[in-house]
C-alpha cells in the first residue's frame, strides 16, 4: 500500500506520482542535484538525499515524498545496475530515517554519474520558519561545523587526512530533522540552512530578508579538523572565490584571513536567529540532540550604513 498522502506511487507505478496533501497545510517542495564528490555510490546518495532534505527542514516543515533523478555514466549493464541498486539503496535509507517515501524518479545516462531529489513536504503556514523575520537582539545559532567544501576539495587533490573526511562525511550524514524541531520549539525568528553559498552568502540572504545586521564572532565558528590546514595550503572549493567576491562586500572586519566564511557547504548546518532569552537552552537542547557543534556564532543588530555583517 502507498504511504499515507500518496494515492498513487512506486506501489502501483502510473505516468505520475499523486499525493493529497492535508487539509489545513501548505506544501514545501525543494530540488537539489549533485555530480558525485565520493566514490561509494551508497554514501554518495544519503548525502545528496540529506542535503535535499535540509531545506525542507530549515523551513519548519514536514518531509513527506520525494522523487529521484538519476545520471549514470555508460557502462556495462551490470555495472550501471550495481552502481544504481546502491544509490537507491544509500537514498531509501536515508529517507525511511525521515519519514520520507520515494516516490519515482528518472534514470539517464551521461558523462558523469549525477543524482538529484525532488523533495515534498508540508507544514503549518503559521509555522514556517523563513529567511526573513530576524530581529534586532536575536542570537544567531549554527547547529553543524563549516568546512565541507575545503575537505571535500583537498580529498580530490590527494592532500586531506582520512580523519578530516570521516569527520567531513559524518557531519555531511548528520540529519537536520530534530535540529529544525528544537529551532522551532526556542521561536526562531528566521532560518535557513548554509550550503552553496557559503556561511556569508546564506547569513547575508537572511539580513537582507530581515532588514537587519550581524555581528559574528569569528571564534564563536566550529570547523572541521583540517579545513584550516588545507586553507593554509592553498587549497579551496572551486565555488569559493564565486562565493567571496559575492559575500565580501556584505562583510566589515578583516575578511581576507577567514576564508571558511565563503566554503560552500553540502548538507550543512541550519542557521538561526533565536530570542536571546531561548539562546542559551536551545544551543544545550541542540547538543544533547547529538549536534556537538551547534554553537552561538553571532547577534542581530540594528541595519546601518555600510556592510552587513562585522566579524569581530
Amino acid at each position: 500500500a502507498p504511504p499515507p498522502g500518496v494515492l498513487v506511487g512506486l506501489g502501483a507505478p502510473d505516468d505520475a506520482a499523486v499525493i493529497v496533501p492535508a487539509e489545513g497545510r501548505v506544501m514545501v517542495q525543494t530540488v537539489d542535484q549533485f555530480r558525485a564528490f565520493v566514490d561509494d555510490p551508497y554514501v554518495f546518495a544519503q548525502i545528496a538525499a540529506n542535503h535535499a532534505l535540509g531545506d525542507i527542514f530549515a523551513m519548519g516543515a514536514t518531509a513527506r515524498t520525494a522523487l529521484a533523478t538519476v545520471t549514470l555514466p555508460f557502462a556495462d549493464p551490470d555495472k550501471t545496475e550495481a552502481d544504481l541498486d546502491q544509490l537507491l539503496r544509500g537514498a531509501v535509507a536515508m529517507f525511511d530515517a525521515a519519514g520520507v517515501a520515494l516516490i519515482g524518479g528518472h534514470t539517464g545516462e551521461g558523462a558523469e554519474l549525477s543524482l538529484g531529489f525532488t523533495v515534498n513536504g508540508d507544514a503549518d503556514p503559521d509555522k514556517l520558519m523563513r529567511k526573513g523575520g530576524a530581529r534586532p537582539g536575536d542570537v544567531l545559532i549554527l547547529t553543524k561545523p563549516l568546512g565541507t567544501g575545503v575537505i571535500l576539495a583537498g580529498a580530490m587533490r590527494g592532500e586531506a587526512e582520512a580523519r578530516w573526511m570521516d569527520a567531513a562525511l559524518a557531519s555531511m550524514l548528520q540529519s537536520s530533522q530534530d535540529a529544525a524541531g528544537i529551532l522551532l520549539a526556542a521561536g526562531a525568528t528566521a532560518c535557513t540552512d548554509v550550503t552553496g553559498f557559503g556561511l556569508a552568502g546564506h547569513l547575508g540572504e537572511m539580513l537582507e530578508a530581515s532588514g537587519c545586521a550581524a555581528r559574528i564572532d569569528r571564534a564563536g565558528l566550529a570547523v572541521l579538523a583540517g579545513a584550516e590546514e588545507l586553507f593554509g595550503h592553498g587549497v579551496e572549493s572551486t565555488l569559493q572565490p564565486g562565493n567571496a567576491r559575492v559575500a565580501e562586500p556584505l562583510l566589515a572586519g578583516l575578511t581576507g584571513d577567514a576564508p571558511i566564511l565563503f566554503d560552500p557547504q553540502t548538507a550543512g548546518g541550519l542557521l538561526a536567529s533565536v530570542p536571546d532569552a531561548a539562546a542559551e537552552l536551545c544551543v544545550a537542547r541542540l547538543r544533547d540532540a547529538g549536534y556537538v557543534a551547534a554553537a552561538v556564532i553571532g547577534r542581530v543588530v540594528e541595519a546601518g550604513e555600510g556592510p552587513t555583517i562585522h566579524l569581530g
